[in-house]
């Protein structure tokens, strides 16, 4: 339960038509092996006690009492533990038969849900034998308890209170507004659905987008529990289904498997911070009856997947799909931008690192949109202090092979008067030596932009915004930031991606491009004359920083939640000193720098997360990180 993790699971235990006794045993064993693996939740298939099957034998008293045989078994089982489970069996209320959704915990039934649309075409008969309820609420005695009853139940964890849980029937899912659509606005966090969707061809599909739908619809976790082995087969098949969706991403998934749980853990204190971003949950009309339980307090031990690269798709294909949707992104805002201004040329600081590098080729990307001549893009190398050979060489080639203009300005000559003027010393190779020459860059380009109308297109991405390495008013400032919103990591993806489409002498300069470490180079080159200032060593590697700006301000995670969630996706690679070292300093940077960002260029967003105060970031550069600091020195 810590950090907002519950451990949940879904299951398809075998049953028999009709034969309660079998049934409640499978059920037991599911039970005991849910408890035995410390799962909190526990959601099993719509009228499981009995088997969904059971035709006009629900109208059978033998069947309607050994129902309630069972489901006394089953509460009774449940005092010895506080584990919550949600499971279907038809009752008989006030003289009415209806399908619901029992909620179980520590011998209490806290509430029953009953089915609301029940369908009756093609193979469905359930309003033959089920009544469909009024829309409200009441108490009724079951099994000697007094109970709710109704379609609006809500179910409230009350040490854990973004823990809300709503029910849903199977065909509840199925109809055009779904009950827990309601459900949601009334502040359920995970919608559990008891289910027992038979199978045809093509419905696995449908069936799992619909689940993906809705709990993306509802920023919510979707459980899904759907009945399988052991059905009758007279006119129709089952295979289970089971499904776990968190906010529209699958967790967890099981076909054709019955009597095995499927355990991940959802993140309820996620739905909850992505629901106050959002801030369009309005309260439903009608109201609800808030049903309070308690869990125990046990630690949640992780076995979902955490990406350690959340900004970069995994597979090759996605990955490729997903850079040249972002490379057209980019290439679309400075074609906006152009045709706003009337240029028709930029100027880009080409250094031969992925940045720059990364810029010019979206610059190339809007000129061929425009269908503009190439050679009005101005490539400009900048040599100084720090240039290396192969940086300066490659910049050279893929200015070349592009078709665009290049002209190189040495700045040392420029930076060494700058020293006498201000009275600095070269020899000292601090911040003054680094930023100044940083900042006599941007005046070439910009001055360079004056005299030739046109824009300076910056190369400055979002995880140095994050962490303000950037000279301010240096390489800091642009007329356009087509990189602002693409993180250090999606980077060199992006530029593998335009060589694995380009000819071979740009292909072969842009693999050498991604293979050069990262750095500025504004600190002489080694003896040998390769790089000797490379950024991660200083800052710290760009993988876990784009983690760190992934949970941290894309959902707002506290810092030992990040904490917690780096260590498993890092396992193994990292070592939990290293990973805490490194999570201060970006904290500490980014609370610091955040004056940088106030004052960033325009630039195109092209993900989740940007950080232009225009849009998704709004900071005061004087806010202190002190409580932030504060609870990582604890850990």
């Amino acid at each position: 339960m810590n950090d907002g993790f519950i451990t949940c699971a879904v299951a398809s235990p075998s049953v028999r038509v009709a034969d309660c006794r079998f049934n409640t045993e499978s059920i037991l064993q599911r039970i005991s092996e849910a408890v035995a693996r410390q799962v909190r939740l526990l959601v099993l298939p719509e009228l499981v006690v009995t088997s969904y099957s059971c035709a006009d034998l629900f109208f059978q008293t033998s069947l309607q009492e050994g129902a309630l045989e069972a489901l006394q078994v089953i509460v009774e089982e449940s005092r010895s533990n506080d584990l919550l489970l949600v499971l279907g069996c038809p009752l008989v209320v006030q003289s009415r038969l209806y399908n619901c959704a029992v909620v179980v915990q520590k011998g209490r039934i806290l509430g029953i849900v009953p089915k609301q649309n029940l369908p009756n075409y093609q193979e469905f008969y359930e309003k033959r034998w089920f009544a469909v309820p009024e829309d409200r609420n009441m108490m009724v005695d079951v099994l000697g308890q007094e109970t709710w009853f109704g379609t609006r139940l809500l179910f409230t964890c009350s040490n854990l209170t973004q823990f809300v849980l709503a029910c849903e029937v199977c065909e509840d899912l199925w109809v055009p507004q779904a009950p827990s659509v309601d459900h949601a606005l009334a502040g359920a966090t995970v919608i559990v659905n008891c289910s027992a969707s038979d199978e045809l061809v093509g419905k696995e599909e449908y069936r799992r987008s619909l689940v993906s739908g809705q709990s993306a619809r509802l920023v919510a976790a979707y459980l899904y529990s759907d009945a399988g082995e052991g059905e009758s087969s007279t006119d129709l098949v089952f295979c289970p289904h089971n499904l776990i969706y968190e906010d529209g991403i699958r967790l967890a998934e099981q076909f054709g498997v019955s009597d095995t749980l499927l355990v991940t853990e959802i993140d309820v204190q996620k739905l909850a911070l992505e629901r106050m971003r959002l801030n369009n949950f309005k309260v439903p009309k009608a109201s609800y009856q808030q049903i309070s339980f308690s869990l125990s307090e046990k630690s949640c031990t992780l076995t979902r997947y955490v990406d350690k690269a959340p900004f970069v798709p995994q597979d090759e294909e996605s990955r490729a799909l997903r850079c040249e949707k972002i490379l057209t992104l980019q290439a679309l805002g400075l074609k906006k931008r152009l045709m706003h201004t009337k240029s028709q040329r930029v100027v880009v600081g080409l250094s031969g690192g992925l940045d720059s590098t990364l810029a010019l080729l979206v610059s190339v990307r809007s000129f061929d949109l425009l269908k503009l001549d190439r050679s009005n893009i101005l490539a400009v190398t900048m040599p100084g202090f720090g240039t290396t050979k192969r940086t300066r060489g490659n910049a050279t080639k893929l200015a070349k092979a592009l078709g665009v203009e290049l002209q190189t300005i040495s700045i040392a000559k420029a930076v060494a008067q700058h020293f006498k003027d201000i009275d600095h010393d070269p020899e000292v190779l601090d911040v003054t030596y680094e930023n100044s020459q940083a900042r006599e860059r941007t005046q070439v380009l910009m001055d360079l932009a004056n005299k030739l109308n046109a824009l300076v297109v910056g190369t400055g991405d979002l995880s140095e915004l994050a962490l303000g390495w950037a000279t301010y008013n240096g390489d800091h400032m642009s007329m356009y930031g087509v990189n602002a919103s693409v993180p250090k990591t999606l980077v060199r993806h992006l530029v593998k991606h335009v060589a694995s489409i380009s000819d071979a002498a740009t292909r072969k300069v842009l693999l050498d491009i991604v293979a050069t470490p990262v750095s500025p180079e504004l600190l002489p080159a080694h003896g040998d004359g390769t790089i000797s200032q490379v950024t991660e060593d200083l800052v710290g590697p760009y993988e876990l920083h784009d983690f760190f700006l992934y949970q941290a301000i894309r959902w707002g995670f506290s810092p030992q939640k990040v904490y917690r969630l780096a260590l498993k996706a890092f396992e193994g690679q990292y070592e939990p000193a290293f990973i805490l070292k490194w999570l201060k300093t970006f904290y500490r940077r980014f609370f610091t720098q955040q004056f940088k960002r106030s004052c960033m260029p325009d630039g195109p967003k092209i993900g989740s997360l940007a950080l232009s105060p225009r849009g998704d970031w709004r900071m005061n550069s004087d806010a202190s990180y002190q409580l932030w600091m504060t609870e990582l020195d604890r850990l």
